[in-house]
C-alpha cells in the first residue's frame, strides 16, 4: 500500500510539472533560509556551554549606585579573586584574566604581533580549552611561561614543535612556550591567541593592591554542592569590607553560559540582551518556513476542482478518508524531501557568503548523526505542516456531490486561502518596514555631528621605542609635511578606557555619584582632533609649565558641576588637584545613540597610550602612510607600522545595526520572493480556470485592460489588506526597538507608504503577467469546445 501511495504521488508531481516546480522551489528556498538562520541561532545559544564545568562557572559582576541608578559592570578589583578563594569555602577556585592586547613576539628573525592576554594558572583547569601539548595544571605556573593556540604557533614556528621554544615578549622579556592550545571554537566569548601568566605581573609588581580600582575580569568555580544564590548572598559586601567603606560596590555571581545572550542590565538587574535578537530571528525562520508552506497549501487547495473527481472516484471505490489523508500527506512529504535536498544544496552554496556577512564560522556537521536526525525531522515537519490543511480539505469532499458535478468553488469574502495569502504578505511587509526603519536609524545616528574632525585623523599605539622617541617622530612627521599636528592621549578618540565617579569639586553634593569619562593628553586637542573650545585654552606644557596638572572638560561636565565660570576652577581626583584651563564642546566618545557624558582630559602628569596624527590633506593617503612608515621604522625598527583611522573606527560603532539591517533586508526579500512565487502560481491557475469567461467577455467587447484589471484586482485587495494589518504591527515592534536608543528617529508615515507601494507594485507585476497573458489570448481557442 505504501508503495502505491508513493507511486501515485510521483505521478501527480510529474503530471503537474509547473505547480510541482513552484512548490518545490518555494519550499526549498524557505527551508534553506530557515536552516541557515537556525544554524546562526544554534551557534548563539551554544556560547560557552561546551565547558565541562559550565554549570558551576560564574563571572563576578559589581553593582554600584551612580549616574542616577544602579550600574552593573564586569570589571573587578585585582585583589578580589584570591580573597574570594581564601574566605569562602563554597568557591572551589578563581581565575583572573586581563584585557586583550596585541603583543610583539619575536623568534629568531621573525616578529609577529599576536592577540592575547594574561590569566591566572587556574584558568586552564576551570575552562575547557584543551591543550594539545602541555599540562593545564602547570602550563602557566612559571612567570615567564606562555601558552599559544595552534594559529599563533603556526605564525611563529611554521610546522615546528613549539614546546620549549623561547620567544622575545614585547621585545623585552624571554618567555618559554609551555603549552599548545587547540584553536578556540567560534562559540565562546573569549578571543585570544596566547595566554601568559599573572605570575609575571606579580613578579614585576604590576598587580594593583587598591580595592577601589577596577580593571580586570574575575571568574569563579563553585563547588558541586554550592548554589550561586547562597554564594552571592555571602560575598555581596566583600568589596565594601576590604575597601573599608571607600567603595560602595556590591558583587554578585553571573553564569558564564548566559553572558552572551543575557548581558544587559538595568538598575542592577538582568534585562535581556542579545537574546532579543536571537528570538526575533528564530521567529523570522519560523515565519519564512510557514510562508513557504502556505504556498503549498494555497496551490494544493486552488487545484481542488481538478482533484475533486479523483477523490470522489476513490471514495466510491471504497477508499476511507484516512487513506486519502495519508495519500495527500505522502505527496507533500515527497515534495518536502525533494525540496529538502535542493535546500541542502542551496545551504552549502550560500553558507560561506553568510559566514562572511556575519563574521561567523558556521558549518554543517555532517559527521554528527544528530544533525542528520534533526535534518530528517525538519523535512518531515515541513512536509506534514505544508500538507496537513490540503490533506484534510481535499479528503473531505463528498463523492455524490462531486460526481454529479455539483462541486462549487467558494466565492466567500473570507476564505482560508485568502487568509493564508494575507498572512504571507503581512509578515513580508512587516520585515520590509522594519528594514527601512533600521536603515533610517543608522543613517540618522551616522549623520550626527561627532564634535571633532575625523578626516585624515589616525592613531598609533605607543609601543616599543615610540615613547622615548616621541618628540623626534613628531618633529619628523611635521617637518616632512606629512602631518599638520601630532599629540598623545590615554585612549583613541572613539573609545573610553577609564571612567570614575571619585571626582570632587567645590559645591558638589556629597551624595552625588556621577561617572566621568577620563583621558590624559599632552595638548593640541583642537589642532590635532578638531575639538572646539568654547572657553579657555588648550593644554600647553611648553608655554605653561604647570599644565602637567591642568585639565580640559566638556560642556556636559560644566553643566553637571554647575560652574558659571569654569576656567580656573579646581577638580580633585585622588591624589591630584587639577585646574581647569579650557572647556570644549560636547563630542561623541562612546555610542552615537546615547547622550554625551561628562568628560575630562587631564594634563600629562600621567601616562598616555596613543599617538594621534593629523595627516596633511595636501598629499594623498597612500603617500602620507608610506612616508610615515619610513619614519616609524627609523625610530621603532623592531615593530611593524600599524595605524588606525578614526573615521573607520567610528564606522565600526554601527556594525551591529548594519548587520541587523542587512539580515532583515535579505530575509524580507526572500519572504517577498516566496510569497510572490505562490501568488504567481495562484494567478496562473486562476487564469487557466477563467479562460472561457475571458473568451466570452472579449467576444462581448471587453478590452484587454478591463480583463487584466478584473483578473488582478482580487489579489491586490489581499495585498492591501496585508498592508493595513502589517503597518500597526510593524510600528509597535519598531517603536519598542527604538525606545532602546536615546538618540533616535521618529517613525514617519512615509515608511509605511513606501513599503505599501513597493508591495503593491511587486504583487501587481507578479499577477499582471498571467492576467495580461489570459487577456490577449484568442477567445476561439477557449470556446471551441462549447
Amino acid at each position: 500500500m505504501l508503495k502505491n501511495y508513493f507511486k501515485v504521488a510521483l505521478r501527480s508531481l510529474i503530471r503537474n510539472r509547473g505547480f510541482s516546480v513552484i512548490n518545490i522551489l518555494g519550499l526549498a528556498i524557505g527551508m534553506a533560509s530557515a536552516a541557515i538562520i537556525l544554524l546562526w541561532v544554534q551557534n548563539e545559544v551554544s556560547y560557552d556551554r561546551f565547558h565541562e564545568k559550565d554549570k558551576r562557572l560564574f563571572e563576578i559582576w559589581e553593582n554600584d549606585q551612580r549616574d542616577g541608578g544602579m550600574q552593573s559592570s564586569i570589571t573587578t578589583q585585582q585583589l578580589l579573586g584570591p580573597a574570594l578563594k581564601k574566605d569562602y569555602p563554597e568557591i572551589e577556585n578563581t581565575a583572573r584574566i586581563g584585557w586583550n592586547q596585541y603583543i610583539l613576539f619575536g623568534y629568531q628573525k621573525k616578529a609577529v604581533k599576536v592577540n592575547g592576554t594574561w590569566a591566572d594558572p587556574s584558568f586552564l583547569t576551570m575552562f575547557s580549552f584543551p591543550l594539545l601539548k602541555g599540562d593545564p595544571k602547570t602550563a602557566l605556573l612559571d612567570p615567564h611561561s606562555v601558552v599559544l593556540t595552534q594559529s599563533a604557533a603556526k605564525k611563529l614556528f611554521g610546522n615546528e614543535n613549539p614546546m620549549g621554544k623561547v620567544l622575545k615578549f614585547d621585545n623585552q622579556e624571554n618567555f618559554m612556550v609551555t603549552g599548545l592550545m587547540k584553536d578556540l571554537p567560534n562559540n565562546t566569548q573569549f578571543d585570544f591567541e596566547f595566554l601568559n601568566s599573572s605570575a609575571f605581573l606579580e613578579s614585576k609588581g604590576w598587580m594593583d593592591a587598591d580595592w577601589t580600582d577596577v580593571s580586570i575580569r574575575t571568574f569563579v568555580l563553585l563547588r558541586p554542592n554550592a548554589t550561586s544564590t547562597d554564594a552571592t548572598e555571602k560575598i555581596k559586601d566583600m568589596v565594601r569590607k576590604y575597601s573599608r567603606g571607600l567603595s560602595s560596590s556590591t558583587v554578585f555571581l553571573y553564569p558564564v553560559n548566559q553572558l552572551r545572550l543575557y548581558s544587559k542590565f538595568e538598575n542592577g538587574k538582568p534585562a535581556g540582551g542579545r537574546i532579543e535578537i536571537v528570538r526575533i530571528f528564530s521567529l523570522v525562520a519560523l515565519f519564512i518556513l510557514i510562508i513557504a508552506c502556505i504556498n503549498f497549501m494555497n496551490l494544493s487547495t486552488a487545484r481542488s476542482e481538478k482533484r475533486a473527481k479523483e477523490v470522489g472516484i476513490r471514495k466510491v471505490a471504497g477508499a476511507m478518508r484516512r487513506s486519502l489523508v495519508i495519500q495527500f500527506l505522502i505527496e507533500s512529504i515527497l515534495i518536502s524531501v525533494i525540496a529538502g535536498c535542493l535546500a541542502y544544496l542551496i545551504l552549502v552554496l550560500c553558507l560561506p557568503a553568510f559566514n562572511q556577512l556575519t563574521q561567523k564560522q558556521l558549518f554543517i556537521d555532517t559527521g554528527n548523526i544528530y544533525y542528520w536526525l534533526n535534518g530528517i525531522g525538519f523535512i518531515l515537519f515541513t512536509g506534514i505542516l505544508a500538507g496537513s490543511y490540503p490533506a484534510f480539505f481535499l479528503s473531505g469532499f463528498k463523492p455524490a456531490a462531486v460526481l454529479k458535478g455539483a462541486f462549487k468553488k467558494v466565492h466567500a469574502l473570507v476564505t482560508p486561502r485568502k487568509i493564508l495569502v494575507v498572512s504571507q504578505f503581512t509578515f513580508a511587509i512587516i520585515l520590509v518596514i522594519c528594514t527601512i526603519i533600521i536603515i533610517q536609524q543608522i543613517k540618522y545616528a551616522s549623520e550626527r555631528k561627532t564634535g571633532y574632525d575625523r578626516n585624515n585623523l589616525a592613531y598609533v599605539y605607543l609601543e616599543g621605542d615610540i615613547p622615548k622617541n616621541y618628540e623626534s617622530i613628531k618633529n619628523d612627521l611635521i617637518n616632512s609635511d606629512i602631518a599638520v599636528s601630532v599629540n598623545q592621549t590615554m585612549a583613541p578618540l572613539t573609545q573610553s578606557w577609564s571612567s570614575g565617579s571619585s571626582l570632587s569639586w567645590q559645591g558638589k553634593d556629597p551624595s552625588m555619584r556621577i561617572s566621568f569619562d577620563r583621558s590624559t593628553t599632552d595638548g593640541n586637542l583642537a589642532k590635532t582632533m578638531g575639538l572646539q573650545f568654547v572657553a579657555g585654552r588648550d593644554i600647553d606644557l611648553k608655554n605653561f609649565p604647570t599644565d602637567s596638572t591642568a585639565c580640559v572638560v566638556n560642556e556636559s561636565a560644566v553643566k553637571l558641576m554647575k560652574f558659571k565660570n569654569p576656567v580656573g576652577q579646581t577638580i580633585f581626583d585622588d591624589p591630584v588637584t587639577w585646574h581647569i584651563v579650557g572647556v570644549i564642546k560636547d563630542f561623541i566618545l562612546a555610542s552615537p545613540y546615547e547622550p554625551t557624558r561628562p568628560i575630562i582630559f587631564k594634563g600629562p602628569k600621567y601616562g598616555r597610550n596613543v599617538m594621534n596624527i593629523k595627516f596633511n590633506s595636501v598629499h594623498n593617503t597612500s603617500q602620507n602612510l608610506a612616508s610615515a612608515e619610513k619614519i616609524f621604522k627609523k625610530y621603532n625598527p623592531s615593530y611593524p607600522f600599524e595605524y588606525h583611522f578614526i573615521d573607520e573606527e567610528y564606522a565600526k560603532k554601527f556594525d551591529d545595526e548594519k548587520l541587523t539591517a542587512t539580515l532583515a533586508g535579505l530575509f524580507s526579500g526572500l519572504t517577498i520572493f516566496i510569497s510572490c512565487l505562490g501568488l504567481f502560481g495562484l494567478a496562473t491557475y486562476m487564469a487557466e480556470n477563467r479562460m472561457k469567461e475571458v473568451g466570452v467577455r472579449k467576444i462581448l467587447g471587453a478590452s484587454i485592460t478591463s480583463i487584466a484589471t478584473l483578473l488582478s484586482k482580487d489579489f491586490l485587495k489581499l495585498v492591501i489588506a496585508a498592508i493595513l494589518i502589517a503597518s500597526p504591527l510593524a510600528w509597535y515592534f519598531m517603536n519598542a526597538w527604538l525606545s532602546g536608543f536615546n538618540y533616535r528617529i521618529q517613525i514617519s508615515w512615509t515608511v509605511f507608504a513606501m513599503a505599501g507601494a513597493a508591495s503593491v507594485f511587486i504583487a501587481l507585476i507578479t499577477v499582471s503577467f498571467q492576467a495580461i497573458r489570459a487577456a490577449v489570448a484568442n477567445p476561439v481557442n477557449s470556446l471551441r469546445s462549447e
